[in-house]
């Protein structure tokens, strides 16, 4: 290698370096709903969504932000998966990243499965009553899951806080928030009436479109 390439490779890597660092420091930001927050009416009231969304999810970012001030901020999904996670990054990382999931896969009201998800999941109404059961079977605050092996299997799980699968190494396809936050207002204490109302607002076309990406 030439003293001038040895210049320009120098000069390249350093770039690249100083890139990637730039990108690694950019701040988390609160993702913007793809739909309006009264959307899900009458099902989900549009004053929990907006609160939901913009005074709760806001703050898990903001914390989250000032957890990771001067050090690397990967992706969320890579994030969650270090060991060792101080509690801040944990539990602000978990709510960022479970909140951002949640919204994707919600908005359109009277969807059903299809393709290859319709056959990983089998029969929808049995399958909704063991999501329900794994929701009301939470204590306190957390969520439930469904997880995909990337193949065809699907398994329910749950977690509590905001804890999610991916600090188990496990990839969400969906996850339903069972905090109480999530359905207070219209529902109070009705965890069991929130949890049939929100699968009815599930969008199964993104849903679908996720399984198939992670497939």
């Amino acid at each position: 290698m030439t003293r001038r390439q040895a210049i320009l490779f120098t000069a390249t890597a350093a770039a690249t370096a100083t890139t990637t660092y730039a990108q690694q420091q950019q701040p988390y930001t609160l993702p913007k709903l793809p739909y309006a927050y009264d959307a899900l009416e009458p099902l989900i009231d549009a004053k929990t969504m907006e609160i939901h969304h913009s005074k709760h999810h806001q703050a898990y970012v903001d914390n989250l932000n000032k957890a990771t001030e001067g050090k690397s901020r990967p992706p969320l999904d890579q994030l969650l998966k270090q060991p060792n996670l101080p509690a801040a990054i944990r539990n602000n990382g978990g709510g960022h990243a479970n909140h951002s999931l949640f919204w994707e896969i919600l908005g359109k009201p009277g969807t059903q499965p299809s393709g290859a998800l319709k056959s990983a999941i089998g029969d929808l109404a049995e399958f909704e009553a063991k999501l329900k059961t794994a929701g009301l079977g939470v204590f306190g605050s957390g969520w439930v899951w469904v997880v995909t092996d990337g193949k065809s299997k699907l398994a329910i799980e749950t977690s509590p806080n905001q804890d999610s699968p991916w600090m188990a190494g496990k990839t969400p396809l969906f996850g339903i928030d069972v905090w109480e936050h999530a359905y207070y207002l219209k529902y109070q204490n009705r965890r069991a009436d929130y949890l049939t109302a929100v699968m009815k607002a599930l969008n199964w076309d993104a849903i679908g479109k996720r399984y198939k990406d992670l497939a």
